[in-house]
């Protein structure tokens, strides 16, 4: 049996959530008053109780932390407290690189499947190649390990040595190779060109986002003259989010004034505000914004600032319609407090909190047969515990969030392509009469 979710570069955004994250130096807390005390009191006397008479003894931290976490989950589904290894695998996300092997793993009976080493990484340079299945980890069988776990083993501190033993067709007999774990970066960007059109695939919003995403358009630029591209295709499917401050950056990229987004906390003293500076790193070409329901937060911020900036069109079904933005804040011992702190809203002043992005061009992507009825649409607005959106409805946010793995099988994609090169009119596209004027 294939467990199709794969984790990506051995532990890269392992448990990534859709989230426009800032990080935020401690700030003091607002003094509680009388009736709160004598309530935490309460609480110190339970919490005692517990440890002196629960049947079994309890661990006094997960006691705390999971305390810490019921009242966090009672605000929102994106507020948490996280310990200091959750932390570290935020900071590790955030960061785009992590030490490991470099290789992209998923499960397939029982095994640990390589689906493909990554270029110059220590995993390539040793000889894995894409098919093998890892059956040990420093001689401890994978066999009834869940993914995460055996993606955790693999993962450590940079120069330190890792045994895995690989069964590979043809083989006769097992592998056992030493690979020394290296500094790994995670491509936050993919791209290609699509014949006389730049593909530009955004993966998460890390701290190198901006920079794959310019190094992406300068090479299309450079392998296609300006005079033959028709334009980029802005891929933000199954995109989760990330920092604000990279979609933000994302958003600039392609334009050369106006308001990205704003961001309104509890106190109107707190709205801040992001502008566009002058440099569109495309010169204007015409866009294409892909979304779907797997489209969240951060991407869907730089969806919603190109759609109403008229810079792009995009093109899907409707995004998950997370609109708010988690702010990190350091506690003691290494860990983090993950706090809603506010929501954000596009240029013209719309939050798309527990609505999404809406497609100006609608166009479903179908599930293959194996997946009929196994795939479900969700979006914010189906989370227990959301915070209300001003638009939301009955409706719900969010559609079904499948990319199919060839480009032929791809309508969404294709149709964006079409576009691009004419074959197809809508009138949502060109975005502006400026795309227009460049595009004859």
């Amino acid at each position: 049996m294939i467990r199709r979710a794969s984790l990506v570069l051995v532990g890269a955004l392992m448990g990534a959530t859709a989230m426009g994250v800032v990080y935020s130096a401690v700030v003091p807390a607002v003094a509680a008053n009388t009736s709160t005390y004598r309530e935490l009191a309460i609480f110190g006397d339970v919490f005692e109780r517990v440890r002196a008479q629960y049947v079994t003894p309890p661990q006094d931290d997960k006691l705390i932390e999971n305390a810490i976490n019921g009242m966090l989950s009672s605000l929102d589904p994106h507020s948490s407290y996280m310990n200091s290894a959750d932390a570290e695998d935020m900071r590790t996300q955030t960061r785009g690189e992590f030490g490991g092997l470099g290789i992209e793993v998923t499960m397939e009976d029982d095994l640990v499947k390589v689906t493909s080493p990554i270029d110059d990484t220590p995993a390539a340079r040793a000889g894995v190649l894409a098919g093998d299945f890892i059956s040990k980890i420093d001689g401890a069988d994978v066999r009834g390990l869940k993914l995460e776990d055996a993606v955790e083993k693999m993962r450590g501190a940079v120069g330190t040595p890792i045994k895995l033993t690989i069964l590979r067709k043809g083989a006769d007999k097992p592998i056992e190779l030493t690979i020394v774990r290296d500094v790994i970066a995670v491509r936050a960007v993919k791209f290609r060109t699509e014949g006389d059109v730049g593909y530009l695939r955004v993966i998460s919003f890390t701290e190198k986002t901006y920079d794959d995403l310019k190094k992406g358009i300068e090479k299309i630029k450079a392998e296609v003259p300006a005079d033959k591209l028709k334009g980029y295709v802005l891929d933000l499917r199954l995109n989760p989010g990330g920092l604000l401050d990279q979609a933000i950056n994302v958003s600039d990229a392609f334009l050369e004034r106006g308001e990205v987004v704003s961001t309104r906390g509890r106190n109107p003293d707190e709205t801040r505000r992001f502008n566009a500076t002058p440099g569109d790193l495309t010169d204007g070409k015409p866009v294409i914004v892909l979304v779907n329901g797997g489209s969240a937060s951060a991407s869907e911020i730089v969806a919603g600032a190109l759609q109403d900036l008229k810079r792009a069109t995009v093109l899907g079904t409707r995004s998950f319609g997370k609109g708010s933005v988690q702010t990190i804040i350091p506690l003691g011992e290494a860990g983090a407090l993950r706090l809603t702190t506010a929501l954000y809203y596009t240029p013209s002043g719309k939050s798309i909190q527990g609505t999404g992005i809406s497609p100006d061009i609608k166009v479903e992507q179908p599930l293959p047969p194996e997946l009929l009825g196994k795939v479900e649409a969700q979006g914010e607005s189906d989370l227990r515990g959301h915070i209300q959106g001003q638009s939301e409805t009955d409706e719900g946010s969010g559609s079904v969030a499948y990319v199919p793995p060839e480009t032929k099988d791809d309508l969404q994609l294709n149709y964006a392509l079409d576009l691009l090169r004419g074959k197809k009119t809508d009138p949502t596209f060109p975005a502006s009469p400026e795309q227009a004027q460049l595009k004859k």
